[in-house]
């Protein structure tokens, strides 16, 4: 109980380091990452892309089968219909991200 204190308020008397203009902060994705926005950006919805369009292709063929089971049943039928609309939304919507960022990117360049 009597050293605690001590411990706590130590003091090791090394002045902090001091900042230089040769400082850089350090890319935490390593040395093959991206190294501006753009390349992160473009990390980012590559990986969308490569796990989005096999589930949209899923999707489809699942709703599909739900079209095929529904043997005429309106309810069955207005299930299967919500899955292929929503399916096609979600495809829409991963390639308008896309084709943002494409265009986005492109005028960022020019300028």
């Amino acid at each position: 109980m009597l050293v605690l204190p001590t411990v706590s308020f130590a003091d090791s008397r090394v002045p902090p380091p001091t900042p230089t203009r040769d400082m850089k902060i350090q890319n935490p994705l390593g040395d093959k990452g991206p190294n501006t926005i753009n390349d992160f950006i473009r990390t980012i919805l590559e990986g969308a892309f490569k796990i989005g369009i096999p589930l949209i292709a899923v999707a489809i063929i699942y709703s599909g089968f739900l079209f095929v089971s529904a043997q005429g049943k309106t309810e069955k039928l207005e299930t299967a219909k919500k899955s292929l609309t929503y399916t096609l939304i979600g495809a829409a919507i991963l390639l308008g991200a896309w084709a943002l960022a494409q265009l986005i990117t492109n005028t960022v360049i020019a300028l």
